[in-house]
């Protein structure tokens, strides 16, 4: 892996990526909208940035333009089908063969196995809302995950926990289905979950699967490891 790109590299999700990348020595071309460049400035001569919509073709053709992986935050701003749109670009450009990951929350399911707490489900009743109010449209995520679940590409859907801001506690631990024991403390480090990213890249383990990610260090991944034998 060298060169990488990240799609929504404002966000704070996105430059967190971004750190870790330039810490991996990869290069990396950062794609947001124009607006938003000047949240870059401290990465200022160290990556290159190309303003812009994440769900403008054009604009992700010029971006991943020889990058080996793409890094993809799917956010559900507005109702215009951005995330649908951002993710079906990355689908469409990205070199052949690379890796891509994406971005996203537990709400999200491949198989439909996954059980959801009465929190998960306030908040996506929440997002459903906000689509009323023309505020975000959270379905048009299931749809961009849908595109990329269907894809034939080397892909990885990385599905958050709730986020807290702090030191990194290291990699966070993964499960197929949100309401697995290990995942009950939902709770992740913004930093790691971006570390997870940056760690799929490089785990062909992790190829077509949508991981649910919890903190190695909330109380449920601590239980679950001290409950599992010693090989």
């Amino acid at each position: 892996m060298n060169k990488v790109c990240v799609v929504g590299a404002s966000g704070k999700l996105g430059q967190y990526m971004i750190q870790h990348a330039l810490d991996r020595g990869f290069e990396v071309v950062g794609v947001c909208r124009e607006a938003s460049v000047k949240k870059l400035d401290r990465f200022s001569g160290r990556i290159t940035i190309i303003p812009g919509a994440t769900n403008d073709p054009e604009v992700i053709k010029r971006a991943v333009a020889g990058c080996d992986g793409v890094l993809t935050v799917l956010v559900p701003p507005g109702t215009d089908n951005y995330s649908s749109g951002t993710a079906q670009a990355v689908l469409d450009h990205a070199e052949p063969g690379a890796r891509l990951v994406f971005s996203c929350g537990w709400h999200i399911t491949r198989d439909g196995r996954d059980v959801y707490t009465w929190k998960v489900k306030a908040l996506v009743f929440a997002a459903r809302l906000a689509k009323l109010a023309r505020l975000a449209d959270l379905d048009d995520q299931v749809e961009a995950c849908r595109r990329v679940f269907a894809s034939d590409t080397r892909w990885t859907v990385v599905r958050g926990s709730s986020l807290e801001e702090g030191a990194s506690q290291g990699l966070p631990v993964w499960s197929r289905h949100a309401g697995d024991p290990i995942l009950k403390s939902d709770l992740t480090r913004r930093v790691d979950f971006a570390l997870f990213m940056i760690h799929a890249l490089a785990n062909d383990e992790l190829i077509h699967e949508a991981p649910a990610i919890v903190g190695s260090r909330t109380p449920s991944a601590l239980a679950h490891a001290s409950a599992t034998p010693s090989p």
